[in-house]
């Protein structure tokens, strides 16, 4: 059954007619309905492409959130051969909100690191809501070192709404995980790229994205804090969520063109969560060429270029 989001609910009316016609052309073959069926199908068609035509920042925040959207375990089973996992920070647990360890990317070696939310209540609540702890970002932080060391790329696949704000990860060091994890990504001399996939919040995202190329699925989001986050400190009301979406310069449109990411993967009409496979092979070919712009550069120029990079971030923007 599709899930319908509260912008769709009149596609939702003109789908579900359809589908009720053919349900009575299986039940029923004399009824000639298929011509009316087509007819809904075609209207249908049309008002999808006009509604995500023009997604408000907000509308695409809902479509990023899409509980049927592809999510990280997607990616590495279609995308990545040889898939071997390593488990836990050699300290205190295994965070099920970060999935890592080594594969091949189109026959080539690669470490994968990233946020994985979960389909059902159950996986969602095993893997935090994608909300990473402590020992998730100190388990990213072993597989980079491997990378570092086996001089393998690094793809991470960024889908979270954020770290893990609790009291037992602010015990163990939540603030302190995340910046080395984020100080890691800046010493690597290995290629690291990484995709926004969903959505990528506040430092829970910039520890796996501060990459030497970062990407995002067309209507992900990328931003500092959530809209509901932002509309409570700003106007100590939530439910002025639409206006800080707007305010947050949060879609992968907007940060291409303020130069915070490199590339927007495009999405199937309709969302990634409408025909997930195609979704899936766009970023995989993103994923290739990025590596392929990095192939030539010596170690030394991948971290000193990938410093360069996030030093420069805002600075035209001073300059101007």
């Amino acid at each position: 059954m599709t899930h319908y989001l509260d912008f769709e609910k009149s596609l939702a009316d003109i789908e579900g007619k359809a589908e009720e016609l053919r349900t009575m052309s299986r039940a029923n073959p004399e009824a000639e309905v298929d011509k009316e069926a087509a007819a809904l199908d075609r209207k249908a068609s049309d008002m999808l492409r006009k509604l995500y035509d023009g997604l408000t920042p907000w509308q695409k925040c809902q479509v990023a959130r899409h509980p049927e959207r592809p999510h990280c375990r997607d990616y590495v089973d279609a995308l990545f051969t040889d898939w071997t996992p390593l488990a836990g920070d050699r300290n205190f647990a295994d965070d099920h909100a970060v999935m890592g360890g080594l594969a091949r990317f189109r026959d080539a070696p690669v470490v994968v690191i990233g946020h994985e939310k979960g389909h059902d209540t159950k996986s969602r609540i095993e893997r935090n809501f994608g909300m990473a702890r402590p020992e998730g970002y100190r388990k990213a932080i072993r597989l980079m070192d491997l990378a570092d060391r086996f001089g393998l790329p690094v793809v991470t696949l960024v889908d979270t709404p954020g770290a893990y704000p609790g009291k037992g990860a602010e015990e163990r060091g939540q603030s302190e995980a995340i910046a080395r994890s984020t100080e890691k990504c800046l010493a690597l001399k290995v290629p690291m790229v990484a995709v926004v996939i969903g959505e990528g919040g506040s430092g829970g995202a910039v520890a796996f994205a501060t990459a030497n190329r970062v990407a995002m699925l067309e209507h992900s989001i990328y931003s500092v804090i959530s809209p509901e986050g932002c509309a409570s400190i700003l106007w100590k009301d939530a439910e002025k969520m639409r206006e800080a979406a707007e305010a947050l310069r949060l879609t992968a449109q907007d940060l291409s063109r303020l130069g915070v990411i490199d590339r927007v993967i495009r999405e199937p009409l309709g969302g990634a969560h409408r025909d997930a496979a195609a979704a899936i092979a766009s970023v995989g070919d993103g994923i290739a060429a990025m590596l392929g712009e990095l192939a030539d550069q010596s170690p030394d120029s991948l971290r000193d270029n990938r410093r360069r990079k996030y030093l420069g971030i805002g600075a035209k923007g001073l300059a101007a």
